[in-house]
């Protein structure tokens, strides 16, 4: 009998944690737009990787889950778009750039396997080992919700939740404000944590932040501290996580420093940011969130894809321009493909 309390307790502490919705995208598109941030530009400032719904566009606004024909993402009912900058390779001898293959998050779960290229999307209800409903409702956005998280401005230390990881094999190493000084070997690990209360009233704001408020004042996955009377609706908080493969690049690098940048450059490491469309089909969202114990597998009531059939949904090309390939300078500063 104390073998077998030996096995379930040993069990119990690698079973998959149960506090929220985790699930792969694949890439969507790699392009110059930004419909929340830049409105109708075509192109916009710099270049974004996309996932999720084919209703992307250089303007989105309304119901975006409900022109959505398809979707990059396991969870077939979430049209939502999420995006981040790019990285970039910036050759330290001749200072072509080369666009950075992004692979999928590893390891995953549940039946999540076979994503191309992309990221990994978590809406949490407190943490990733225990949920908060019986204290506060999760309420899920709505239709036209939009938010970003940090600013490729910024020139000082992000705050909380924006951070870098060094891959070595499956070990993420420690999280970092900036850019790794060195090669990593399993690629560059990105994670872009956004705020958990709303302001109840608006959609968006003029920066596309302050109608939203972070309580969250320690790295990871934490509990996030009750929400403020200005912002006092708890909304699943919102997590991506990406790997770069840098790996390819390292050969390059052999002394210097980093030599990795953002698709805008300018401000090292610290103006990682993303942006966040909010696209789920119906009350497919707030199903989830008023169920205890949901990870993974959409908790039984949110319809799943194989990411073979989510590997096939497109966007058009809408900006006619190369971004990968040997790069003169970055697009959207008068980039040309370098001979080499």
């Amino acid at each position: 009998m104390k073998t077998l309390s030996r096995v379930s307790a040993a069990l119990a502490l690698i079973a998959p944690v149960q506090a929220g919705l985790r699930f792969p995208c694949s890439t969507l598109t790699f392009q110059r737009l930004d419909p929340v941030v830049e409105p109708g530009a075509v192109p916009a400032a710099h270049v974004h990787h996309i996932v999720g719904g084919n209703a992307f566009n250089a303007t989105m606004t309304g119901d975006v889950g409900e022109r959505g024909t398809c979707t990059t993402c396991q969870m077939s009912e979430d049209f939502s778009n999420y995006w981040t900058a790019v990285l970039y390779f910036k050759h330290p001898t001749n200072g072509t750039y080369h666009r950075v293959p992004v692979l999928p998050v590893q390891p995953l779960l549940g039946g999540s396997q076979g994503a191309s290229g992309g990221l990994t999307v978590y809406y949490t209800q407190f943490d990733l080992n225990k949920d908060n409903l019986k204290q506060q409702k999760v309420t899920a956005f709505k239709p036209g919700f939009r938010m970003t998280v940090g600013s490729p401005a910024a020139t000082s230390k992000p705050h909380v939740g924006l951070r870098y990881q060094c891959l070595t094999g499956q070990n993420r190493g420690a999280e970092m404000s900036d850019f790794p000084t060195k090669p990593c070997t399993g690629g560059i690990f990105t994670t872009h944590h956004f705020p958990p209360c709303w302001d109840g009233k608006n959609l968006d704001s003029p920066d596309h932040q302050s109608h939203m408020y972070n309580t969250i004042s320690l790295d990871g996955f934490t509990n996030a501290p009750a929400c403020p009377s200005s912002h006092p609706v708890r909304m699943p908080q919102v997590t991506y996580e990406t790997v770069w493969d840098t790996s390819k690049f390292n050969s390059l690098w052999t002394t210097g420093p980093n030599p990795f940048v953002w698709s805008f450059e300018g401000t090292s490491g610290y103006g990682t940011h993303a942006d966040y469309m909010f696209g789920w089909k119906g009350d497919a969202l707030q199903r989830a969130m008023d169920k205890s114990e949901c990870f993974y597998d959409g908790c039984g009531s949110i319809k799943k894809q194989q990411m073979t059939v989510a590997n096939t949904c497109t966007v058009k090309e809408m900006v006619k321009e190369e971004t990968v390939g040997w790069l003169k300078v970055l697009p959207g500063r008068g980039g040309e493909m370098a001979p080499m």
